[in-house]
């Protein structure tokens, strides 16, 4: 592989992708906030950068997945941030969810200076990112997908080039519209079935590959069942997305009903100090609302 890859953010989702990259063959250079991340990784064959602009400096096509709108600034346009290291022709990739706005105004900020860059957000949780079968939509140029392709076939499976900066930002919004409401439906669904008295697991079988199943359905609903809320997407960065949906949906005009109480229904969750939870533990709140819990002997 002949350009180097920076990879900077090794959380809940960027460990498996920076590791796909290596198995790939790719060089690459990592960085995250907190260090201790980053030894895992240097263990299997990477690089350790000092920081963002160090990383940019060393690498040709830079990845950013952070969790926020101000983090990605922060990496991205800070003191220490890439576009401090990045030569000119380098290409900055986020595949962080913030602002499609924000995505904008940053990719502004890198072509003043002649670094390219794309919007790459994902999709498909922790699984995903650990076996390379992400959903990747992006925004950008053209030549600039067509340059980082040997990157995203690394980390994903479906890899959709939606339009220019922002679009990929825009459909992940909308993704997590359908992702939310998909959890609720799921919930409510398996709250019936424990109250009705039948069996959950024969439920599932029963259900999960007709027309009514879905990737939620199939790798959620057990993980309720067991009542295992380790988090593929842990409910404060759906939170964060959603609020970057309703603020969309508000600049629009766009009726979000669903969205808006699943919204409140997770932040009954965060009052509760459960934020850490994966997102499939939106079922605890309608559980509170039941007075009875799913797979618990009633």
């Amino acid at each position: 592989m002949s350009e180097k890859v920076g990879f900077i953010g090794l959380g809940i989702m960027g460990q498996g992708m920076a590791r796909n990259l290596l198995k790939a063959g790719f060089s690459v250079c990592a960085w995250n906030r907190t260090s201790s991340k980053t030894e895992a990784l240097v263990a299997e064959g990477a690089q350790a950068g000092k920081s963002p602009a160090d990383v940019a400096a060393q690498c040709d096509i830079i990845i950013t997945c952070v969790s926020d709108t101000p983090d990605v600034e922060a990496v991205i346009l800070g003191e220490e941030g890439v576009i401090q290291g990045a030569k000119a022709g380098s290409l900055v990739i986020d595949c962080s969810t913030i602002s499609p706005q924000a995505t904008r105004a940053i990719a502004e900020q890198l072509a003043a200076k002649g670094i390219h860059m794309l919007d790459a957000p994902i999709s498909g949780g922790s699984e995903g990112a650990a076996k390379g079968t992400l959903t990747i939509m992006i925004g950008g140029a053209p030549e600039d997908v067509e340059r980082a392709m040997p990157v995203f076939k690394a980390m994903g499976k479906t890899i959709t080039h939606i339009g220019e900066n922002g679009a990929g930002q825009t459909v992940k919004l909308v993704n997590q519209v359908l992702v939310v409401g998909n959890c609720l439906a799921m919930c409510e669904a398996l709250l019936l079935a424990q109250a009705g008295g039948v069996d959950l697991q024969k439920t599932f079988d029963a259900i999960s590959q007709g027309a009514a199943g879905s990737w939620m359905f199939t790798n959620r609903a057990p993980q309720i069942i067991r009542r295992d809320w380790r988090p593929g997407f842990t409910i404060d960065l759906q939170q964060k997305d959603l609020r970057l949906v309703l603020d969309a949906a508000d600049e629009l005009g766009v009726p979000v009903p669903a969205t808006s109480l699943i919204f409140n229904l997770y932040r009954t969750l965060e009052a509760k100090g459960l934020g850490g939870d994966g997102n499939h533990a939106l079922v605890k709140a309608l559980e509170n609302l039941a007075g009875f819990e799913v797979g618990k002997a009633q």
